[in-house]
């Protein structure tokens, strides 16, 4: 009795075998048994894919989730980068007040109020790494200052003169550029 193959693909599968085998005159056991491996190795390279697929979508759901961690967390920092130096400018405005408030105070209790406000005002500055730039008779650095004009002087030709206002860096970043004049060398005679 033969074998009777219980579905369609089955009877195809039977009778491709048996078409190969008559073919290639190799044993039809011998093809279903070729055929068989290679439907396992077929069988376990999809799982092999199916796995790497699935490890694909969590890293890459995982390096979304970074990246809306990091977006976060540079948000906050902007937000919130400020707060320090604030902080330490508090006691400014409250020395100043404090000052404004003093009416009938002498000239000289004035004077020392307002030295204790600048040296706490420097001390927020030195702790937020604002460093003041006064370069009067240094060379002329147009990334550091800004010329006003220029005058003739002994000095030689392109250094500062004169600070009309003394300019701040932050972190070696220039904040305000220093106003100053800047010498175009020797006097004319007159």
């Amino acid at each position: 009795m033969t074998h009777q193959p219980d579905s369609p693909k089955a009877t195809a599968e039977v009778i491709a075998t048996g078409a190969l085998a008559a073919d290639t005159g190799v044993d039809a056991s011998e093809v279903a048994h070729v055929a068989d491996d290679i439907g396992a190795q077929l069988m376990q390279v999809q799982a092999e894919v199916a796995e790497l697929k699935d490890a694909w979508l969590r890293a890459k759901a995982e390096t979304d989730n970074v990246r809306k961690i990091a977006q976060a967390d540079v948000a906050r920092a902007h937000k919130y980068a400020i707060e320090r130096f604030a902080e330490d400018l508090l006691p400014v405005r409250d020395a100043l007040e404090k000052t404004l408030a003093a009416g009938g105070a002498s000239l000289e209790a004035l004077t020392a109020g307002v030295e204790l406000t600048l040296k706490a005002l420097q001390s927020a500055f030195d702790r937020a790494q604002v460093v003041e730039v006064d370069p009067a008779g240094e060379k002329f650095d147009p990334h550091r200052h800004e010329a006003m004009q220029m005058v003739p002087s002994d000095l030689p030709a392109n250094t500062v003169v004169d600070v009309f206002q003394k300019g701040y860096l932050v972190s070696d970043r220039v904040l305000r550029p220093a106003l100053v004049t800047v010498s175009s060398g020797s006097p004319t005679a007159a």
